[in-house]
């Protein structure tokens, strides 16, 4: 078994190097990269190793990284290793998982044992392992306690884009009608209603993408994919 970690911070590095010794006698090469572009390259040359990537490595993101190994390898095995739980993280990780590929998504303050049974889950077992803390951000501060669905999140990164609703239909192939029904889910879920939204001239698109950053649904890398992502569809029209 090869392993490849990617990170950039060495102390890190090491750190995790440690713990697949300790996790995998299985391994037999493991190899280390210090940024995302080095680990896409070094995941070409080694295609068969499992991958134990950072998350919030600059300038080129672990899902960054992950997406251009994914689309290459789709069944590669990769463990993110993140400081956050936030929402917008694990769905940037989720929007970009291949159908039955392994992966994982541990948090950077997890115990020694809990990353032990992650590696050995994920890249000996082939299992997907999450995080108990990260799961709990799909539904913690949601009225009623329901997480968006992934349809209603892509209405949320497109409104927070400044979309209209006509151009979420047309972007997303739906009709007008079903982009307001999912807008309405969405303010149910934020807790956005008449009752709270304030006085009239109180926006609830605007709310609704204050109160997702507030509480983590949305953050600045989401929101810089989605831009791109809406040029890449723009510039296909066009």
């Amino acid at each position: 078994m090869k392993v490849l970690i990617v990170e950039d911070d060495p102390l890190h590095r090491a750190y995790l190097a440690d713990a697949v010794r300790e996790a995998l006698p299985e391994c037999d090469a493991l190899i280390e990269a210090a940024s995302g572009a080095e680990g896409e390259a070094l995941s070409r040359s080694t295609p068969e190793a499992c991958i134990v990537m950072d998350l919030q490595m600059q300038p080129r993101t672990g899902i960054d990284a992950a997406r251009t190994i994914w689309r290459e390898r789709p069944m590669t095995r990769i463990l993110f290793w993140s400081n956050y739980a936030d929402e917008a993280y694990v769905r940037g990780v989720s929007r970009i998982v291949p159908p039955g590929a392994a992966y994982g998504y541990v948090l950077k303050s997890a115990s020694d044992e809990r990353l032990r049974l992650a590696l050995r889950g994920i890249f000996l077992e082939n299992q997907c392992v999450i995080d108990g803390e990260v799961r709990g951000t799909q539904q913690r501060g949601m009225v009623p306690a329901v997480a968006l669905t992934e349809a209603e999140y892509e209405i949320l990164l497109d409104i927070a884009l400044g979309l209209t609703d006509r151009s979420i239909a047309a972007r997303r192939g739906l009709s007008l009608r079903s982009v307001q029904n999912r807008l309405q889910s969405i303010y149910l879920k934020l807790g956005i209603h008449a009752e709270t939204a304030g006085p009239a001239e109180v926006n609830l698109r605007g709310r609704a993408v204050a109160v997702a950053l507030l509480r983590r649904l949305l953050n600045l890398p989401a929101l810089e994919r989605a831009e791109a992502e809406h040029a890449d569809w723009s510039a296909r029209r066009s």
